[in-house]
């Protein structure tokens, strides 16, 4: 009864809001990035799927990471992924998620000397992420002061290979994707588990939000989420053994 009711629903948000419901993204595989064909990737494939589900019209673009995020905090019926979600970034959207659960790590060069042992050893280096990043957010939070901000993630991995930062943040997975294309980077310091999820305006109609999060909530009962993480090379376990 309950699912009749939110089609039901839906479908007068359909046709009550005709809309396109933009999603703004930035180049950060596997979950999301740029391909010949349009945007890919783990995430991409979870959204496709849930507003296959929901049946509204919608776009998706790869953007840089500030502008993308600022589109979604400013402009209605946008969002913005694959967000983490903390304390600060809480109220400005509303929430879908998880499109996953991962670890934020601190990777160095291969070969690297830099071998902070504990967050207070890594705050006597410069360590690189994207403005408006998650991790932005918990360098700052966490007293860091030698930032280094850059467009996206893959100029921080340059800056990373060239030695022009000590360490950078990501997601574990993200690293482990890195080390499988033949990245020179190793793990320096594994951090908190933290989610991610789609961030959307704050007014983004509540009966949408529910649809979304009600299809997402199948795709992860069914398997479906673990089986695109699989598709790419995406491990439920991450790097324990390779950062100690």
């Amino acid at each position: 009864m309950k699912q009749l009711i939110l089609a039901f629903f839906l479908g007068l948000s359909a046709a009550a809001h005709a809309e396109t419901i933009h999603f703004v993204t930035e180049e950060y595989p596997p979950y999301n990035f740029s391909t010949d064909k349009g945007p890919s990737g783990a995430s991409v494939d979870q959204i496709a799927l849930i507003m296959e589900a929901v049946k509204l019209p919608y776009e998706i673009e790869v953007l840089p990471w500030a502008r993308a995020f600022a589109l979604a905090e400013k402009e209605p019926f946008h969002c913005v992924f694959t967000t983490g979600h903390d304390t600060e970034r809480d109220k400005k959207f509303k929430w879908i998620e998880p499109l996953l659960v991962d670890h934020m790590i601190m990777v160095r060069g291969k070969d690297s000397a830099t071998r902070p042992r504990s967050l207070d050893e890594a705050r006597e280096f410069i360590v690189g992420t994207q403005r408006e990043d998650f991790s932005a957010n918990y360098l700052k939070e966490h007293g860091f002061q030698k930032i280094d901000y850059a467009a996206n993630l893959d100029s921080t991995l340059k800056k990373l290979i060239a030695g022009r930062v000590d360490l950078m943040m990501t997601s574990e997975k993200t690293f482990e994707t890195m080390r499988a294309d033949g990245k020179p980077v190793e793990a320096a310091l594994v951090l908190e588990g933290k989610q991610y999820g789609i961030a959307c305006h704050k007014d983004m109609p509540d009966e949408i939000v529910a649809g979304m999060q009600t299809k997402l909530n199948h795709l992860i009962a069914q398997g479906v989420q673990d089986r695109i993480f699989e598709h790419y090379g995406i491990r439920p376990a991450g790097i324990r053994q390779a950062a100690k």
